[in-house]
């Protein structure tokens, strides 16, 4: 017997195991049936597999089978690819991934100062791919009360976090309870970017003269900064093939798609990033997003720019529900040859951006344009990589806090660092 004759009679199988007396009874009906047919050689019986399918019990217990949810919460303070990846192993540990958003106030207690608030975080969680649901001002730590909440209300089978220690303020594990009712699941950590390295990014870009009279000289365009990520600061993102593959969708545009092109640096990816994609996306079949090199950023808006390096600008935008592919260093110009290449029917571009007055008479959007395929989004928010650099500019001295207090934890994290299996 081949496995395809296993698999189509297993069926026979589950009926002995989950219905022993009703599948008795059809094994006796099925041999009087059997001896009436060969003696009153003229009638016809379907043959039994067939019939007895028609009843549909034995299928339908196979279509119950249940599905595992998973529960994951974090912070998602300035949203960033390791996020990303961290929710996009979550998601195959089981069915449907359940997403818990800690509440600003729960961060200042235990962290210190978000970054982003609510509303922003769980437009950024709310965007990503692999996020079925999601649970608005949850608790940093997981108590009893609200881990029966979880597996009751939001019925949660397993609670999934990082490989990375989380410790409450008075030293205990946020996740003990989890762990002592057997339902908890270890992933590992995503390498070389947290929410910490980014706010350090920032911080070391500039100097104490940003708070000074001269608001022009010190402002995140202004010449006050320090050399940037692409020049200066190392990361310690190291990309591959595989993890590009894991956040690709895997398919291309169909033969008559309708192809939307939108293109930018997508530095800290943000809530007005996820907003303008969705617009974009709703516009056609298939959404294509261009992301301009480190170079290209950094002629374009300053020496301090791009904070986030290129490739993991195209993860984060990579994990975005609403987009189906990217270009890994797209032109600052779109020629007539991309557009026929590609097949694009519509290139888009929003009217909030960290700058829209293009160097000297060249306009990159001139040809789309003269195409009659070019089109300008309103874009829904204000928020750009620069706004939310200020904020953490004009918390300089809480989130300088905030940082020293984190670095030293990661330290410790790395020193003692062992291999996990994973991705």
């Amino acid at each position: 017997m081949g496995p395809m004759d296993y698999e189509s009679n297993s069926w026979i199988w589950d009926g002995v195991y989950y219905y022993p007396h009703l599948f008795g009874g059809l094994m006796l009906t099925a041999a009087l049936l059997g001896f009436s047919t060969s003696y009153f050689s003229g009638i016809g019986v379907p043959s039994l597999p067939f019939f007895w399918s028609d009843f549909g019990i034995f299928q339908k217990r196979k279509s119950e089978k249940k599905r595992i949810r998973v529960y994951m919460d974090g912070c998602f303070d300035l949203m960033h690819f390791g996020h990303a990846n961290a929710l996009r192993q979550a998601k195959a540990l089981g069915d449907e991934l359940v997403v818990g958003v800690v509440s600003d106030e729960e961060i200042i207690a235990n962290k210190g100062p978000p970054v982003l608030p609510m509303e922003e975080r769980l437009a950024l969680v709310s965007g990503l791919k692999w996020v079925d649901e999601v649970i608005a001002n949850a608790p940093y730590a997981i108590t009893e009360q609200f881990m029966n909440r979880l597996f009751n209300e939001h019925k949660i089978d397993y609670i999934i976090h990082g490989d990375d220690p989380c410790l409450l303020p008075d030293g205990t594990d946020a996740y003990a309870l989890a762990k002592k009712a057997g339902r908890y699941k270890q992933i590992k950590r995503t390498e070389g970017v947290s929410s910490t390295d980014i706010v350090g990014r920032i911080l070391s870009s500039m100097n104490d003269a940003t708070n000074s009279e001269d608001h022009n000289a010190t402002s995140l365009n202004g010449d006050s900064m320090k050399e940037s990520p692409s020049h200066g600061a190392l990361s310690h993102f190291l990309p591959t093939s595989h993890r590009i593959v894991q956040f690709s969708n895997g398919r291309g545009p169909g033969p008559n798609a309708r192809i939307v092109y939108i293109d930018g640096a997508f530095d800290l990816f943000h809530a007005g990033h996820i907003e303008i994609l969705k617009i974009a996306r709703q516009l056609g079949d298939f959404l294509l997003v261009g992301i301009h090199n480190d170079q290209t950023v950094s002629n374009l808006r300053g020496k301090q720019f791009p904070i986030m390096h290129l490739h993991e600008r195209s993860l984060s935008v990579l994990g975005c529900r609403y987009v189906d592919e990217v270009i890994i260093g797209a032109p600052w110009e779109i020629t007539r040859d991309m557009i026929t290449t590609f097949n694009i029917s519509l290139v888009v571009h929003g009217t909030v951006a960290e700058n829209n007055s293009f160097a000297g008479d060249s306009d990159p959007y001139a040809v789309p344009k003269s195409m009659g395929i070019f089109k300008l989004l309103e874009s829904p928010k204000t928020i750009t990589t620069t706004s939310i650099a200020k904020r953490i500019v004009a918390n300089h001295d809480a989130f300088k806090k905030r940082n020293a207090k984190k670095v030293e934890s990661e330290k410790k994290y790395y020193a003692e660092k062992k291999y996990i299996c994973g991705d």
